[in-house]
């Protein structure tokens, strides 16, 4: 059987014990299901034989196995087991998988796993208890659901990319897979409390997790704007619909950011930069009016700050309470002493690769820190053993193989 993950206190990790299928590939589902397993779940990633998750073979440069750097930084402290869920001997395999199972996790096209024999209603016959998770572009219901659903797709069709960007710019999309990462959040989020009500009436329940969804609820100021007063939010490049002056400005060396985001830090800003006046200016007395006169604000104080360099002004703003910032690379983050500080590179051995660096814990638990107790499965690397585990031995296993259950 599995090893119980520990914490370096010696105390089992909080989900240790729950064993939890990823039937997903690429971002959302991966990412939802490692983060389960960073909290010491049995983590079982389930793959087409042959391919793998679409990941593994994924971005624009190999490194020294096949796995992409993407997929490894999205499946570490997983077990892999290849099996072909076309067939009915790869469902046999699959079935016992679910009457062992607490959580069940897939991202593919809705409808897709009803025609296979594996949707909820079919494997709650089997296991009453089994929560299962499933996440898609735009939900398994509605007018859009059975659309493909990506990141892009989701930040277009949420309204995000329409308040992304400059005003006269392009369509510009988050930088970031806001869509996926926020969907795997969310899906964490049903799946542990969904789990903790199981824990008390021994019932799972149906988990619909959607981008289109996910990327909506991030909309928090800019409906709030729109529902309270009619108008529709627009791009604002850095700055914000709430407060200003609360954006880049720029430096004598580049751009840094910072806010004084209320009439108090406003009046310290004024004095600290030494521009009094506009504490006094008619059309910056009150932060309606900054709002109203946002890019003749920015032009005034860009007047001052042009004056030196963006370090001096952030340090100087710090030092008089004012929140401000560098405008980092993510090398220079994840470089930084602070990033350092907190972990957010580490190393796995891989036996492949090597030392492998991945994402840290953005999250940390001071009882029981999170650990690293598995690096990111090769493709199948584990088929064997979990064979094993669920009795499937000898004549048994002969009968599997012959019939397709773990070829392409």
């Amino acid at each position: 059987m599995t090893k119980t993950p520990m914490s370096e206190g010696s105390r089992p990790l909080p989900l240790s014990g729950v064993r939890v299928l990823d039937v997903s590939q690429v971002m959302a589902g991966p990412y939802c299901c490692m983060l389960l397993a960073d909290l010491g779940a049995d983590v079982i990633k389930i793959e087409p034989p042959a391919t793998g998750d679409q990941t593994r073979g994924a971005m624009g440069f190999k490194m020294k196995g096949s796995d992409s750097m993407g997929f490894l930084n999205m499946n570490r402290n997983k077990r892999s087991l290849t099996l072909n869920l076309k067939t009915e001997a790869g469902k046999k395999v699959f079935f016992e998988l679910v009457k062992t199972a607490d959580i069940l996790v897939e991202n593919y096209r809705p409808g897709v796993m009803k025609k296979l024999g594996i949707d909820y209603p079919s494997l709650q016959k089997l296991n009453p208890g089994l929560v299962y998770a499933s996440i898609s572009g735009f939900g398994q219901t509605g007018p859009w659901a059975d659309r493909p659903g990506f990141d892009l797709m989701a930040q277009a069709m949420s309204g995000v990319m329409s308040v992304t960007g400059y005003p006269d710019g392009p369509p510009v999309k988050a930088g970031v897979p806001v869509a996926d990462i926020g969907c795997a959040l969310f899906a964490v989020y049903g799946i542990l409390s969904a789990y903790i009500g199981k824990t008390k009436t021994g019932e799972g329940q149906f988990i619909d997790a959607s981008l289109f969804d996910s990327a909506l609820a991030f909309s928090i100021w800019d409906t709030a704007q729109y529902w309270g007063t009619g108008v529709e939010p627009y791009k604002l490049g850095t700055a914000n619909h709430m407060s200003a002056p609360y954006q880049a400005m720029k430096a004598s060396d580049g751009y840094f950011v910072m806010g004084a985001t209320n009439q108090k830090l406003w009046k310290l800003l004024c004095e600290k930069i030494g521009r009094p006046e506009l504490f006094e200016d008619a059309r910056f007395k009150t932060n309606p009016l900054r709002l109203a006169n946002r890019l003749e604000l920015a032009s005034e104080l860009e007047k001052t700050f042009i004056t030196k360099t963006s370090e001096e002004w952030v340090t100087a703003l710090l030092a008089a309470g004012i929140p401000a910032g560098p405008i980092n690379t993510y090398p220079e983050a994840f470089d930084s002493e602070h990033g350092r500080h907190r972990k957010m590179r580490i190393e796995i051995d891989h036996p492949i690769e090597g030392k492998v660096p991945n994402i840290g814990f953005a999250v940390k638990m001071m009882g029981t820190p999170q650990q690293v107790h598995r690096h990111p499965p090769l493709l199948g690397e584990h088929t064997d053993e979990l064979l094993a585990e669920l009795g499937f031995v000898d004549d048994k296993l002969k009968a599997l193989k012959t019939g397709g259950a773990f070829s392409p």
